[in-house]
Formats: C-alpha cells, sequence, structure tokens
C-alpha cells in the first residue's frame, strides 16, 4: 500500500537545497571537462592532451588517443573517461574503448557498460561489451587461479586435477573463442619417423601474409628441400595474419599455405601464435583442417611427437594453463629421447621487439630447465641464438614472412638478425645441428650441440 507524503515545508525545503548545494561541488568535480583536467596530466601527458583537444582529424585524434593510452594508461585516465564523453567521432570513441578497454580499472568497466547499453554507433557498442566481458571473466579466472593454488598448497592431488580441467575451459572463456574443450584434449604420443633415423625438420614462424617476402622465403625453403629434402616442417605460430583463419574451408587455405607449401610434399606440425587466436573459430578452424589437408597437421594446441632421435614437444603459449603444464611435465618424465625440442609461439628470451616473456620465465622455464635441449619460438620477427641456461638453449625463428622487427642483442646472445628466412633442425644420436638461412638462401648462422 502507498502512503501518500505530504507537501514540503518551507524549512524542510530549505534543508533539502542546502544540502544539494554542499553536494554540488562533488557532483561537478566528476563531471569536469578534459580542458579541466588537463593541469592534472604528467609532463608529456600535458601536451599530447592539448593536441588531442586542438586537433580537427578524426584520423589523428584516434592516433593521438592511443599514443596517450599506451604511454601511461593509469595517468591518462580520467582525461581519457572525460575526452571520450564528449567525442563526436565513432571513429575516436571506437579506438579509445579498444585501448582503454584493456585496462582493468572499475572506472573503465563502467565506462564500458555506458558505451555497451548506449553508444549511438553499435560497432562501439559491441566493442565496449567485448571488452566488458573480458574483464569480467579475466576476474573470475583469477578467482579460480587463487582457489587452484590453495589446492596445491594443501596437496589436494584431486583438486588440482579438477580445477585445472576447469583453468582449461577458462582459457577459451576469457578469449571469447569457439574452442570445445575436447578439441584441446592432446592425442597420445605418435611417431614421425622411426628412432633409429636421422632426421631433417624446416622451422618458420611469423609468415601467413600472403606479402612478396612470405614468397620469398617460401621460394628459399623449396631450393633447400631440393638440395636436401627435409622429412616434415613446424611452425612456431602466427600462422594467418592478421586474425587467424575464418574456417577450415577457407579460400585463404590455398592462396596463404598450399601455394606456398604444398608443392614441398612433406606434413607440417604447427602451433598457434597469438594472431591465430583473434577470430573467434580460428583455433578450431586450424585444428580442424587437419582432416582436410595434405600437408597441414595441428591435432591440439599442444600435443609431442618423435622424429628420429628427437622428441617434440609443441605448446600453445597463448595461454600455459595448469592442464597444459601439467600434461608437459608427465611427459618430460616419461620421454626416453636422445634430444628434446619444445616449440610455441612467444620466446623466453629475446632481444627483439617484444622482449622476454615474464609469464614464461615464472611458469614454463622453471619446468624446461635441465630436463631439454633446444626451445623454439617465434613472435619477434628476427633469427637469435641466445645462451643456454641449465642446458636450454633458446632460439627465435619469426622470419617466415611477416614485416620484420628490431633487434637490439644484449649479453646473452649468441647471433641476431632482423632477417627474413627460416630454421633448419638436423639431428642423429650424436649431434643436433640448428642453422639459421635467409630469404635469399643463404647461410647465415649454425650451431651443433653434441652427446
Amino acid at each position: 500500500m502507498f502512503r501518500v507524503r505530504a507537501p514540503f515545508t518551507w524549512p524542510s525545503l530549505c534543508l533539502l537545497l542546502f544540502v544539494v548545494f554542499l553536494q554540488a561541488p562533488a557532483v561537478a568535480a566528476q563531471e569536469q571537462t578534459p580542458r579541466a583536467l588537463l593541469e592534472k596530466l604528467k609532463p608529456g601527458l600535458r601536451e599530447r592532451g592539448e593536441a588531442l583537444l586542438a586537433e580537427q582529424d578524426e584520423q589523428k585524434r584516434a592516433q593521438l588517443s592511443l599514443e596517450m593510452i599506451s604511454r601511461d594508461p593509469a595517468g591518462s585516465l580520467e582525461f581519457m573517461l572525460a575526452f571520450i564523453a564528449m567525442e563526436p567521432s565513432a571513429r575516436v570513441r571506437r579506438a579509445i574503448v579498444d585501448r582503454l578497454g584493456r585496462y582493468s580499472d572499475p572506472k573503465v568497466r563502467e565506462m564500458l557498460g555506458r558505451h555497451a547499453a548506449s553508444d549511438p554507433d553499435v560497432t562501439v557498442a559491441t566493442l565496449a561489451l567485448e571488452r566488458l566481458r573480458v574483464q569480467r571473466t579475466q576476474e573470475m579466472r583469477e578467482l579460480l587461479a587463487k582457489r587452484l593454488e590453495m589446492a596445491r598448497r594443501d596437496k589436494d592431488e584431486a583438486g588440482v586435477k579438477r580445477l585445472a580441467a576447469e583453468h582449461e575451459r577458462w582459457v577459451s572463456l576469457v578469449r571469447g573463442t569457439m574452442l570445445p574443450a575436447f578439441l584441446r584434449v592432446p592425442p597420445p604420443l605418435f611417431s614421425v619417423k622411426p628412432g633409429d633415423q636421422k632426421v631433417r625438420v624446416l622451422l618458420f614462424g611469423d609468415f601467413g601474409t600472403g606479402a612478396s617476402s612470405q614468397r620469398q622465403a617460401a621460394s628459399a625453403m623449396a631450393a633447400e628441400h631440393r638440395k636436401t629434402a627435409f622429412d616434415f616442417g613446424v611452425t612456431v605460430g602466427d600462422n594467418f595474419y592478421d586474425s587467424g583463419m575464418e574456417s577450415p574451408t577457407s579460400d585463404r587455405w590455398k592462396t596463404l599455405w598450399d601455394d606456398m607449401y604444398g608443392a614441398l610434399g612433406i606434413k607440417f606440425y604447427a602451433t598457434l601464435g597469438n594472431h591465430d587466436w583473434v577470430l573467434p573459430d580460428s583455433p578450431a578452424a586450424e585444428i580442424l583442417h587437419s582432416d582436410r589437408s595434405q600437408s597441414w597437421r595441428m591435432p591440439s594446441p599442444y600435443y609431442t611427437f618423435t622424429a628420429g632421435p628427437v622428441q617434440f614437444f609443441a605448446l600453445d603459449t597463448n595461454e600455459v594453463s595448469e592442464a597444459q603444464l601439467m600434461w608437459l611435465d608427465g611427459e618430460l618424465k616419461k620421454s626416453a629421447a636422445r634430444w628434446k625440442v619444445v616449440y610455441g609461439h612467444h620466446p623466453i628470451y629475446s632481444d627483439g621487439d617484444h622482449g622476454d616473456s615474464a609469464a614464461l620465465k615464472a611458469r614454463l622455464l622453471p619446468m624446461l630447465k635441465g630436463r631439454i635441449d633446444a626451445y623454439v619460438a617465434g613472435h619477434d620477427h628476427i633469427l637469435q641464438h641466445l645462451k643456454p641456461e641449465d642446458g636450454v638453449h633458446f632460439f627465435i625463428s619469426g622470419g617466415g614472412g611477416a614485416r620484420l622487427y628490431n633487434v637490439r642483442p644484449k649479453e646473452r646472445s649468441l647471433f641476431a638478425g632482423s632477417n627474413n628466412g627460416f630454421t633448419t633442425i638436423e639431428a642423429d644420436e650424436k649431434q643436433m645441428k640448428i642453422t639459421f638461412i635467409g630469404s635469399d638462401s643463404k647461410l647465415l648462422y649454425e650451431y651443433s650441440m653434441t652427446k
């Protein structure tokens, strides 16, 4: 039952107006304009903020916005939140939502919610919704990680196993990919070539652009294959730019894969790079294409196989899940191979533009030390060999055809080059030799290990 309130008395109305007056400065402070917030920006950011407010061209405003956020997301946060609230261009709002939406902060999530619900441009609204989804699912995954750590501390083996399987499922949920859990299950160990035979392998990454640099590198691979045949090939990810592969039957399989490498007549055992995770269906498309191709093989995001005296372990380094680490530990314990090579997209150490991976150094490297001979990656578009650590040599082969990166060799580097090209691995019972060859077919570097 509703009750009708008596009309305001004059004293009560005065009191209400007084309360509103007291609260007004706080409301005004919350709704400050970008120009009013300029003085609060740090030097360097302030100049960019002034340029942003003065810029009339929307493309340049979008670029300036990205630069400010990339330079200091926390320092530019209040200014950018005020700026996007008055920005008329959907293009600029989209750029801000995309970049600022990756920064975890309650105020950012509030902004994303507003634009998801009411931005007049549908593309901005859907992007805001996606960024908000990632942030929310990331929060929940962190709760799962804490619970997993608790189970480890309590030595609850059954709990760890169950939570690790759940963590594996959350990999796809956080990324928004349509990769069913059963496609993440690795097959049993399989063999590519008998253990008593020597093996010759072609390896490269960061290639699927369709550019002339990819074609030139592919031609050099074919020339090397004609000189001394490869038994099979390996890719270390970023197989298809910019966003992976849309389906297992896409026409792009022909132009970016078959036309480039099909004539070699060998099978390639691929792994996923960060670009292969962009489209929601891409990881599943790359796995399922294995059933349609004579040359492409990706049985799951991570798997292991033997070839001659070498056991190869393919990893999905985009997300080193607990289940993947437990699987790798178990497979390494069982391995009796003379040589052990682990490959994945992201380098542990690198002198390229991306640099070292703190996450892989913390989670993956301790499991590899003293147990394998080489870790091979891509991601940085360079060729590099870095000094070993506890018996593990580090190689980067990211010159398969994408735009090259800078490389600034440091003390750990044994060889580094900003080159398009590829890697060969040759192994028998006594020696494993790893070679870098440029897209001009010239030998760049070689290194041999013996046992």
